[in-house]
């Protein structure tokens, strides 16, 4: 019996303790009756090989207990070598990856049971995680003292970076174990690994990083569907639904056989009726999906398309498909749908996944976050089609997709549209449904102006500039930094590429963004955007006039004169967010602010961002003692875009920089600052230039700003 379990309950009667020589060294959760999923480098530990190690394991036997369940009892399981993942550096290749650099891909092990778990186990039921649901973790032993709270900051396939929230102390042993979302009673990743700041960092909390659901699913694509937290809604219309097609008892023993054996269950044979059934749709991800496809292949009898009888069955048949949304909105696709189409979402390139939710959901009250085009098609999967259109949301989107990557070629676009007609006509929607759709596509496609011609109000979306994005952390003498480097270089990926815990010097930070910058930024047609992301209390750190040592035959690399570099701040509230969408709005007719001397109080300048509400844009002309108080009263008052001069103020530094946002529109302030940058340094004699030591906060309008802004951080997303 499972005591004080509350909320809690389905996690513990799962949970999974990995042991070696007696003692929990990681987790695991049980996903099916006899098999549990773990971390590769967790079963390696266990059985005393290197914790990298890409071969199987042999025979040895791996020693787990399930310590909610029966805390004394050992028990014995086995790798199942077909969903055996280790560790590798890339998402496709097979080199192996390197101790201590992150992210890196698979890590994932299942361990099959030799004899049944003990009474009350059950596999964990299974969701996507949230962007800002507060998720925990369990340490090896399954002991709730050093249970640890987080919140997801970033996605950054194939993992989620979570910030630790509280005294809780990442330590060895979390790894394998499931991130458990109490509010939506499910398992919603996989712990993997963990950034620990270096010692004496204060106030500095650890990183961890876990492995999501969509990701598991890509790497063990033949794992049977995982279970999810129990349908209730529309549970009975299903029911309803199901009789009226489903009319003789062999039929129902017929599909509850076929679900079962496609969702790897077992069967509960001649005992099967309507309610096992549905119960075993239910309980499993994309179960309801692959119900509907069962009964439209085998138990759907359309008949004479002309006759009462056809009309009577498609009736039904449109009755169990709402149903089925009722219970399950979020799942539109089977399993293989699913699969085939992130196969050919990973080769395109071309569409930008914020764009295109966009551009499918223009009414939307709130865009979900996405990472990628996998997670957009997640999302659109999860709405209706709007009143009087009769291609779903997702359907929608795959077409814009294909419609995007045709002008690089016949492939994926061709695949696309073929699997947008297979799904469709599987799904109940009209082909001449999303031919029209194409056809009013391709119609209302803003081609390129003549040349001379003035191109057309919002015609051509702004070329994407390659990003490299640096989150700078506390180093423990104050003197150096920690820090992990981001790339988006092309609007479809977004990676973590470096994680450095010990303390390095400005130098070390400028070399390592310009091996990124040459290694993973295709910089043709725009020139990289550097970003440096800082706590409130290190905006005056002056980033942007850091350089490497000059050990190279173009001498020192500056990237504040040959790349865009801006700062951008990790600590907006949630007051403060709202001011940054107010000002947003107002943003094409507000005028921007000088904040001088006259306003180093900060209950002035306060005031004076309370008077100007609208304005996104400030100047700072004060002495430069007062730059750090002032900054952090523009963000918390909402203000994304912030410029001015390190070391020079006065009433001149104040109207040059004016002049130079004025009539600028907002994307090409950090353009325009890099090139006052380069002028400075390019005229040695002009020492009064103001682009010496100019500096740009930019969280503007095509940004997203930092944690609690609503949601946690999520760097890629505006």
């Amino acid at each position: 019996m499972i005591t004080g379990a509350g909320d809690d309950t389905p996690l513990h009667r799962s949970f999974v303790s990995v042991r070696n020589a007696g003692a929990a060294i990681g987790c695991g959760v049980l996903v099916a009756d006899r098999l549990v999923l773990t971390c590769a480098h967790v079963v390696n530990s266990a059985l005393g090989r290197d914790r990298f190690d890409r071969q199987p394991p042999g025979g040895e036997a791996v020693t787990l207990r399930l310590p909610h369940l029966a805390p004394g009892r050992d028990l014995t399981a086995h790798v199942a070598h077909e969903w055996w993942a280790p560790p590798r550096a890339t998402a496709r290749g097979s080199e192996p990856a390197v101790p201590g650099r992150v992210p890196y891909h698979g890590d994932l092990a299942v361990l099959e049971l030799t004899a049944d778990p003990p009474d009350g186990a059950q596999p964990a039921p299974f969701l996507p995680h949230g962007h800002a649901g507060e998720v925990i973790a369990l340490w090896a032993s399954g002991n709730p003292l050093p249970t640890v709270r987080a919140v997801p900051r970033v996605s950054a396939p194939p993992w989620i970076a979570l910030d630790v929230l509280g005294p809780g102390q990442v330590t060895e042993g979390f790894s394998g174990g499931p991130l458990w979302d109490r509010a939506r009673q499910a398992v919603v990743g996989l712990v993997t690994a963990v950034h620990r700041p270096p010692d004496g960092s204060a106030g500095a909390q650890p990183t961890m990083y876990a492995l999501s659901v969509p990701a598991i699913e890509a790497e063990l694509p033949t794992l049977p569907p995982p279970a999810v937290p129990t349908a209730k809604r529309g549970v009975q219309q299903l029911l309803g639904a199901l009789e009226r097609i489903l009319t003789r008892p062999d039929a129902v023993l017929d599909c509850e056989e076929r679900l079962a054996a496609r969702l790897g269950r077992p069967s509960a044979g001649p005992a099967a009726d309507l309610e096992r059934l549905v119960g075993l749709a239910v309980g499993v991800r994309r179960g309801i999906p692959e119900l509907l496809e069962l009964v439209r292949d085998h138990h759907a009898p359309w008949g004479d398309p002309h006759g009462h009888a056809a009309h009577s069955a498609r009736d039904d048949w449109e009755a169990l498909r709402r149903a089925a949304r009722t219970v399950r909105p979020g799942e539109y696709l089977t399993t293989h749908q699913r699969r085939g189409l992130s196969g050919l979402l990973a080769h395109c390139t071309r569409t930008d996944a914020r764009t295109l939710l966009q551009r499918v959901l223009p009414h939307a009250p709130e865009l979900p976050e996405v990472t990628g085009l996998a997670d957009t098609v997640d999302a659109l999967e999860g709405f209706p089609p709007a009143p009087g259109t009769p291609l779903p949301p997702l359907l929608q989107g795959v077409v814009r997709i294909s419609a995007d990557e045709r002008a690089a070629g016949a492939y994926p676009a061709d695949d696309l549209d073929a699997w947008v007609g297979r799904v469709a006509a599987r799904s109940g929607v009209d082909e001449a449904a999303v031919d029209q759709f194409r056809a009013d596509l391709a119609a209302t496609a803003v081609r390129p102006p003549a040349p001379g011609a003035a191109p057309q109000a919002g015609a051509t979306a702004p070329r994407f500039a390659p990003r490299v994005q640096v989150e700078l952390l506390p180093g423990p003498s104050g003197r150096g930094f920690t820090y992990q480097i981001w790339t988006w270089p092309d609007r479809a990926s977004h990676r973590l590429l470096m994680v450095r815990d010990s303390e390095a010097g400005s130098e070390q930070v400028i070399d390592d963004i310009r091996r990124v910058l040459r290694t993973e930024v295709r910089e043709d047609p725009e020139t990289a955007l550097v970003e440096f992301f800082l706590p409130a209390a290190w905006l005056g750190l002056d980033v942007d006039s850091w350089e490497s040592c000059d050990s190279d035959e173009d001498g020192p690399f500056a990237p504040g004169i040959s790349r865009r570099v801006v700062v951008r701040t990790t600590e907006r509230s949630r007051e403060s967010y709202a001011g940054w969408k107010h000002r947003t709005a107002a943003l094409p007719h507000a005028k921007g602010v000088v904040l001088d001397h006259r306003h180093t109080d900060r209950k002035v300048a306060r005031a004076q961002l309370e008077v100007h509400r609208d304005a996104g844009t400030v100047v700072l002309c004060c002495p430069p003692d007062h730059h750090g108080a002032l900054l952090r009263q523009c963000v918390q008052a909402g203000v994304h875009t912030v410029l001015w001069h390190r070391a020079d103020h006065g009433e001149r530094i104040g109207r040059d920089l004016l002049a130079l946002v004025d009539g600028t529109h907002h994307t090409e302030i950090p353009e325009a600052v890099r090139l006052e940058r380069a002028k400075a340094v390019a005229e040695p004699g002009h020492t009064a230039h103001h682009g010496r030591r100019l500096s740009l906060l930019y969280d503007a309008p095509d940004f997203r700003p930092g944690p609690l802004a609503p949601d946690a951080w999520v760097l890629t997303q505006p």
